[in-house]
């Protein structure tokens, strides 16, 4: 069976090749709510029996995948691919080794096959987001059940964007990551025009959308979420990895309300930790990127986490102006922090938005922060219920 008749039996599916021939098979569109009736038939839900608000299934089964299998997935688990017919193996294989020898994106060597996994082993669900390069779909591994998210990436437009290099190196650096507050990259497979990346499912969706949706953040929830971003850039740079681009857009939040740092696209793998190319976004850059400084080390994202973490309880960048006036008052780290935004907190955004790497405060000590202390450490006594993102919420 080709690759488009597994796609076409995929109902709802918005994968499909987006130039293919309309009249080649059906294609049904997305509509709004509807589209999650096409996750409903995957799974078939038990959910009137319930009392209490309905849930997704999708969710209710991912929920189950971290609580009971500890979310501890693994390419092994997948059954090997079903062999397609004799002739029609024998003419992918002709057109797979034509699309190798010519094709300029290759998948890092140092990466288990992708031979492992293939599309049909993958039940598509909802549209989940979508980038510059990529579209996420919610999808279920069909033998097992295990919900996880599946980003599509066309090569045709990541060669248009010359990201190729990005891609493996993101590809390289996040499936060896495992940390609660970093997006697991389970595995990856492509075909001749797309690349496919098995992603944890972060079952409440983006950071930077709950943020604009409330304005900015309380106190209390502001301090949780920067101890778990401290802990995940805690774990990378003992690991000599430089995230670059932390951002509110960067950040998904697990089932259980965890952050999930993800897009590790200008992520790099520094032993010396000193690098020389500018990257990530203006609003986030550090002083050291912007003031003709020839190299930078991980504590770029230290600055990136004061920056952060002004946002958080703002609900804007502290440097935010025209883009001249933005890089002019982030060398100088000039910045007004409201008077609603506490001492604690206050303390904590200036001892991060020191123009000098060095000076910043290390991140063992942000854990340890008066302010982060204040709203994250339990109280004597009190009922805890541990999360497996990190963070303490009362039952």
């Amino acid at each position: 069976m080709s690759l488009r008749e597994i796609e076409a039996r995929l109902a709802g599916i918005s994968v499909n090749e987006e130039n293919a021939n309309p009249a080649s098979g059906p294609h049904k569109s997305k509509t709004n709510k509807a589209s999650s009736s096409t996750a409903g038939s995957l799974l078939q839900d038990k959910q009137s029996q319930q009392t209490g608000p309905p849930r997704h299934p999708l969710l209710k089964i991912a929920v189950h995948n971290q609580n009971h299998a500890n979310n501890q997935w693994r390419p092994s688990e997948m059954p090997p691919p079903s062999p397609p017919p004799r002739k029609a193996q024998d003419a992918s294989s002709e057109q797979q080794r034509k699309s190798d020898s010519s094709d300029a994106l290759t998948i890092p060597r140092s990466m288990p096959s992708s031979r492992e996994f293939h599309l049909g082993m993958f039940e598509i669900g909802r549209p989940l987001g979508k980038g510059k390069f990529g579209r996420v779909y919610l999808a279920k591994e069909r033998k097992n059940g295990f919900v996880c998210a599946l980003k599509v990436l066309h090569k045709s437009e990541l060669q248009q964007g010359k990201v190729e290099k990005q891609l493996r190196r993101e590809i390289e650096i996040q499936s060896n990551l495992r940390h609660p507050n970093i997006l697991r990259l389970f595995g990856h497979f492509h075909d001749s025009k797309r690349v496919f990346l098995i992603l944890e499912f972060a079952g409440q969706g983006e950071l930077y959308k709950m943020l604009r949706k409330v304005g900015r953040f309380s106190e209390r929830r502001a301090a949780e979420y920067i101890a778990q971003m401290a802990a995940a850039l805690q774990y990378l740079h003992k690991k000599h990895v430089i995230h670059r681009d932390i951002k509110p857009e960067n950040i998904l939040v697990g089932i259980h309300g965890e952050i999930k740092i993800s897009d590790f696209g200008w992520s790099v793998h520094a032993p010396n930790s000193r690098r020389t190319t500018m990257c990530g976004t203006l609003d986030y850059l550090p002083p050291e990127m912007l003031n003709g400084s020839n190299y930078h080390n991980e504590k770029v994202d230290l600055w990136s986490l004061g920056v952060l973490t002004y946002e958080f309880l703002v609900g804007a960048a502290p440097f935010e102006d025209s883009p001249v006036e933005t890089q002019r008052r982030i060398v100088r780290a000039d910045m007004k922090i409201p008077d609603f935004v506490s001492l604690e907190a206050a303390d904590l955004i200036k001892k991060l938005l020191v123009v000098k790497p060095d000076q910043r405060i290390p991140l063992d000590e942000v854990a340890k922060h008066p302010w982060i202390l204040k709203h994250c450490a339990p109280k004597p006594g009190a009922n805890i219920t541990k999360r497996s993102g990190g963070s303490t919420e009362k039952p």
